[in-house]
């Protein structure tokens, strides 16, 4: 069959609170951020939206450092790119994150300058810093589409909006709807009822129930994971090409798990994390690498989506461990277990204050520190021996005061050649200078 013309796929991207949900907020009259946790986008999301009678698919990153991951992918399922750059603030360092992943993808992109409206905004300061950076746009000895825009008033976004089109329109973008369905798996979950889930984009094809012969059922193949076909949800019981489907399989979500070897003299902490989605679990994964203590160290047990169970609970007791959970909840049982086994369960919803409470863990398993004080000093005139394990010196105090039960530190020439306590004093239980 004739290949069709199909919706291209948009990645927004770019710098933490730079405005890519609000832009998407204003495209799709519905407010996203206000559902986010902490005001921050945290997963990778996608949306269809109409423009001059022609449909255009989302992707909304996260712009926090901790999802640089997420970003990858969103890249990679895209056909195109908006890169937000805030007026009040120009170029930042996920900025340049977002630009390498498009970078890396291969695929054009356009900037939106945001937030406009505000006071401090300032728009020749914002391509002043573009160019700074190597992103040389149109009337700035470069060719990159650029549109300063307002997600609260709406004004430019139309303009930005005829600019994806027109992108698109070069690019050409075209599916055969009667091939087997391919695209781009953004997130996987597992659902206590529904069972393991993917959120997907076809990219090419239609994926549909019963397409295969009676007697046979459809299977969703995803690098080395797969599983049967169950549901799809959207609107009709097919996912068209470009467009977000969830679809529902028999098999576990992945899963990704770091297991630490534990360095002698230095404390741990056993984590088990359970998250809501795949690309949850490896932005903590790549938080915990950076969450470092001078002597504690993270050691990551366990990991994986779904809501906190038995055997989660059981692994985190063994270890001496404790139990993190991203946007997920607790089993009944497992959450009698935990109590009664003393495991702590800490939930969460916003990354950075998940880093924060491990960081505060860490300090905590840290061994501590005994310092030494001098409280006196004698000179060794002569040894006597005592026995294999104890030794009699007579000494010369020199400074300060020595007790009995004090640990004490041989040194000679400078060089520690042993320690020990004292057991007795021949005269008294504590000596100053110049007393015989």
């Amino acid at each position: 069959m004739a290949r069709t013309a199909r919706p291209p796929v948009i990645a927004v991207m770019g710098h933490i609170d730079h405005g890519k949900s609000s832009l998407l907020d204003y495209i799709r009259e519905e407010n996203i951020v206000a559902g986010e946790a902490g005001g921050i986008t945290q997963h990778v999301a996608a949306y269809i939206a109409e423009h001059n009678g022609r449909f255009v698919t989302f992707l909304d990153t996260p712009g926090h450092e901790a999802f640089k991951a997420l970003r990858t992918r969103g890249a990679a399922a895209a056909d195109i790119s908006i890169l937000v750059v805030a007026a009040d603030e120009g170029v930042m360092p996920q900025t340049l994150d977002a630009l390498a992943a498009i970078k890396e993808a291969n695929i054009p992109y356009i900037i939106a300058i945001t937030k406009i409206d505000k006071n401090n905004a300032d728009i020749a300061h914002t391509k002043n810093s573009l160019v700074e950076h190597g992103i040389y746009i149109e009337g700035m000895g470069g060719d990159v589409a650029y549109a300063p825009i307002s997600s609260k008033t709406g004004e430019g976004i139309p303009g930005l909006l005829d600019l994806v089109l027109l992108a698109a329109d070069l690019l050409e973008l075209t599916a055969d709807p009667e091939a087997s369905a391919t695209g781009f798996v953004l997130e996987s979950t597992q659902d206590p009822k529904r069972g393991s889930s993917a959120t997907l984009i076809i990219k090419n094809g239609t994926l549909t129930l019963g397409r295969l012969p009676a007697g046979r059922q459809g299977f969703v193949v995803a690098g080395d994971a797969y599983g049967a076909l169950f549901n799809v949800v959207k609107s009709k019981k097919e996912a068209l090409d470009a467009t977000r489907s969830v679809v529902l399989g028999d098999r576990s979500a992945s899963q990704n798990g770091l297991v630490e070897t534990p360095v002698e003299g230095v404390g741990e902490l056993p984590l088990v994390v359970k998250a809501d989605v795949a690309g949850s679990v490896d932005a903590i994964v790549h938080e915990l690498a950076k969450t470092t203590h001078e002597r504690a160290v993270v050691r990551l047990i366990s990991s994986g989506v779904g809501s906190v169970s038995e055997a989660d609970v059981k692994t985190a007791y063994a270890a001496g461990g404790v139990i993190i959970s991203f946007n997920v909840g607790m089993d009944a049982i497992a959450s009698e277990l935990a109590e009664r086994d003393k495991v702590a369960v800490f939930p969460f919803s916003i990354i950075y204050e998940l880093t924060a409470k491990v960081a505060e863990l860490l300090a905590e398993r840290a061994p501590s520190v005994t310092a030494e004080k001098e409280l006196g000093r004698a000179l060794v005139l002569k040894t006597f021996s005592a026995g294999a394990k104890k030794q009699v010196l007579g000494a010369r105090y020199v400074s300060g005061i020595l007790s009995v039960g004090d640990r004490v530190k041989l040194v000679r020439k400078g060089v520690e050649v042993a320690r020990g306590s004292i057991k007795n004093l021949q005269q008294a239980r504590a000596c100053e200078r110049n007393k015989s």
